[in-house]
């Protein structure tokens, strides 16, 4: 009887694997961030976001500069003894002015970075999950695997050109996108 068992249980684990092999030859794999970085709708988003970045990097820069400035009066000797106590006074408060409307434009920095990167992540997983669906259902794939989720994969797998091109015809600019209103609120 064990002789017997034995000998099933081989043929019974060799055909089930020839069954998965011939499942796992019918499945694709997806670099995530090579579709981000080469697709039309990807490049779009990183444009869009650079252009973001520069515009309220530019608004914290002009402040750090006005209080670089304010700095520089505060260690002139000469220049303090020549005011009034209300114009230094004046000049103090400025001062604090601008270091909370810096720390202010930080925060919302952050904040905003953040929530544009967030949605520019969306987008983009939106975009390469429909392109995928489409090159699944060309290629008669079973399923897309992001890269990521492999920790080694048969090249042959490697689908991501197709999303690309998928994305790339899907793609419809907007035009002259306008990113989401950089300028930080002021008092």
């Amino acid at each position: 009887m064990k002789r017997h068992l034995i000998p099933s249980f081989l043929l019974s684990l060799l055909l089930s694997s020839a069954a998965f092999s011939a499942e796992a030859q019918n499945l694709g794999v997806v670099n995530f961030g090579t579709c981000v970085s080469d697709s039309k709708l990807g490049q779009q988003e990183q444009a869009s976001f650079e252009t973001l970045k520069k515009q309220m990097t530019m608004t914290m820069e002009e402040t750090e500069k006005q209080l670089t400035d304010l700095t520089a009066k505060f260690n002139d000797p000469d220049y303090l003894d020549g005011l009034s106590p209300e114009a230094e006074e004046d000049l103090k408060t400025k001062f604090r002015t601008l270091n909370e409307d810096l720390n202010r434009y930080q925060n919302q920095y952050y904040q905003v970075m953040n929530q544009a990167n967030m949605r520019i992540v969306q987008t983009l997983s939106t975009s390469i999950n429909n392109a995928s669906e489409k090159v699944a259902k060309e290629k008669k794939f079973n399923m897309v695997l992001n890269k990521d989720a492999c920790f080694y994969y048969v090249p042959s797998l490697d689908v991501t050109t197709q999303v690309i091109a998928q994305m790339d015809k899907d793609f419809k600019p907007e035009g002259k996108k306008t990113p989401p209103t950089a300028e930080p609120t002021k008092k």
